[in-house]
């Protein structure tokens, strides 16, 4: 029999989208911010030369500059105010977790709940900061080294970097204002909008490509590749491992209430899209350093750069082991605390049955969650490398590799499950406010209050 839950599931419908008036606010105010944003990379940064920056992109596109581009939703290849898109603050993001499970100060903040959080909150904006413009100033050098500057000097570098990080942390604030009052993970939907409105063009680049060489078979490969990883992906990211919970009977005067049952569900991959835009974010920075040589790479650095470029082994390797620790790491220290998870059931008088509550149940979620995180990090792994690998070989887009693929489904089902979740919430106030106004009907309206019999004496 299905629960109430799942029964009111079933039940939704346009007309029940249609009554949720704060879910439907959510959704357009999160759909206004990202026509911001998507309308913000089409305006150019001054003083740029157009006709020369197409044609260095173009021959970029194939390398470390398709990766930049993907991330930036073409911002980067149009040069708009949004060149350095979101990954500043990611980066930023990255360091300040790392710093905050290790340096005994930040760990102090984490403990302080809320104002704790918002404390390494703002260390991570101003530490954004810097490191956009250290990136903007790079970039800068770099556009004159390139001569795609039309007005070269102290006020062209200015105007760069005030521009860039200008649009750098007004992205950063939609994407607050998303998580915020609209709905979804506002950060990972930018990175999401960005690739989805990049696909179009990208496959009629490939198709006109493909096309003029007559290869049908590399077409066939890729449709394939890509609606296996997409099924590979769902089914993935839809698998849990339940752990059975048992709650006691207890006594509340003088009732007695049965004891029940219950489970926790954990994911496969607990830490969703992060792990891979984490280890996307970490294999820029070679290209980052490099920007600021203006164009005049040492030995070591082109050594760096041809060893690191997309499809090659220390590249396929390096991501590989960054997706792998970034989903552990952040699985343990953000997605699933183990610590806290076995507290809260203590604090409900849960238990896993035969495990003792506290330090003990800590301990064995820790061993499930390790073990569990073996398949998730080698699931994760093989989507973002094996497409990666054979897009090399095949020489397709970027957008069609395997960590665009994985930030759009699971952008795309954390969207719609929020969307659900706000759904079942109308629902169940909509139940309340009826049995409300029936009890309040029924105490008007009903029959006479009989008559008492005799006391008895």
């Amino acid at each position: 029999m299905a629960s109430a839950a799942e029964q009111m599931a079933s039940n939704m419908s346009w007309g029940a989208f249609g009554k949720a008036t704060e879910l439907r606010q959510r959704i357009l105010f999160t759909i206004g911010l990202l026509i911001v944003y998507r309308l913000g990379t089409f305006i150019p940064v001054p003083g740029i030369d157009g006709a020369a920056l197409r044609s260095f992109m173009e021959d970029a596109a194939a390398g470390i500059g398709g990766i930049l581009s993907m991330f930036t939703g073409g911002a980067l290849g149009r040069m708009g105010i949004f060149a350095l898109g979101i990954m500043p603050y990611i980066s930023a993001s990255i360091i300040i977790q790392l710093l905050s499970s290790m340096y005994e100060p930040l760990k102090q903040l984490k403990k302080e709940g809320e104002q704790g959080r918002k404390k390494i909150n703002q260390y991570t904006r101003y530490f954004t900061v810097i490191l956009a413009t250290f990136q903007a100033y790079g970039l800068a050098r770099s556009l004159e080294a390139g001569d795609l500057a039309s007005n070269p000097g102290i006020y062209f570098q200015a105007a760069c970097v005030i521009t860039l990080v200008g649009g750098t942390m007004f992205l950063m604030w939609l994407g607050e204002q998303i998580t915020a009052r609209g709905i979804g993970n506002g950060i990972s939907l930018i990175i999401f909008v960005g690739i989805i409105a990049e696909i179009p063009a990208a496959t009629a680049q490939f198709l006109t490509t493909t096309r003029q060489t007559g290869d049908v078979l590399t077409i066939l490969l890729v449709i394939a590749m890509i609606v296996g990883t997409l099924t590979f992906v769902v089914f993935m990211e839809r698998s849990l491992r339940k752990i059975h919970i048992q709650y006691p009977r207890r006594q509340v005067g003088m009732k007695v209430y049965d004891g029940g049952t219950s489970h926790l569900p954990i994911k496969v991959n607990p830490a969703g899209v992060i792990p891979a835009i984490f280890a996307s974010a970490l294999l820029l920075l070679p290209t980052t350093i490099s920007t600021f040589s203006g164009g005049e790479t040492g030995p070591v650095m082109s050594t760096l750069l041809a060893y690191f470029g997309p499809g090659q082994p220390l590249y396929l390797l390096f991501f590989g082991g960054m997706i792998v620790f970034f989903t552990y790491f952040y699985t343990k220290e953000v997605a699933f605390k183990t610590e806290d998870v076995a507290d809260n059931l203590k604090n409900q008088n849960g238990f896993v049955p035969g495990i003792r509550p506290g330090k003990r149940t800590a301990e064995y979620l820790d061993y499930v969650v390790t073990r569990i995180l073996v398949l998730g990090s080698g699931y994760l792994a093989l989507v973002c490398l094996l497409p990666e690998m054979l897009r090399s070989e095949l020489s397709i887009t970027f957008y069609f590799g395997g960590t665009s693929i994985l930030i759009i489904v699971s952008v795309g089902m954390d969207f719609i499950q929020q969307v659900q979740s706000h759904m079942l919430a109308h629902q169940y106030e909509g139940l309340i406010e009826k049995s409300q106004l029936r009890g309040k009907r029924s105490g008007k309206s009903g029959s006479k209050p009989r008559s008492k019999g005799p006391a008895r004496r």
